[in-house]
């Protein structure tokens, strides 16, 4: 079995203009995703999202890539200092 790793990606979003090709790249990926939060802040007009990974580091990189991509987007990865190895 792949070693998996589990990560922290930290998203702010400035506007809703790609709230919905953002969606839809998580989507892609929620087979990794263990958890997901967002908090709008609407005295910034702002949208701070967490999402937790466990999964391949490929594929942590490949989606933060992604999302990073986007317009009024940014991200930041964070991972767990030891590797862990999917069950």
């Amino acid at each position: 079995m792949e070693e998996t790793r589990v990560a922290l990606i930290g998203i702010m979003v400035g506007n809703r203009d790609s709230v919905s090709k953002m969606n839809s790249i998580l989507e892609e990926y929620g087979t990794y995703i263990v958890g997901r939060m967002g908090i709008p802040y609407h005295k910034r007009n702002i949208s701070v999202i967490s999402i937790v990974m466990d999964a391949p580091q490929d594929e942590i990189s490949a989606l933060s890539g992604k999302l990073g991509m986007l317009p009024n987007v940014s991200t930041k990865t964070i991972y767990a200092k030891m590797p862990s190895t999917a069950e």
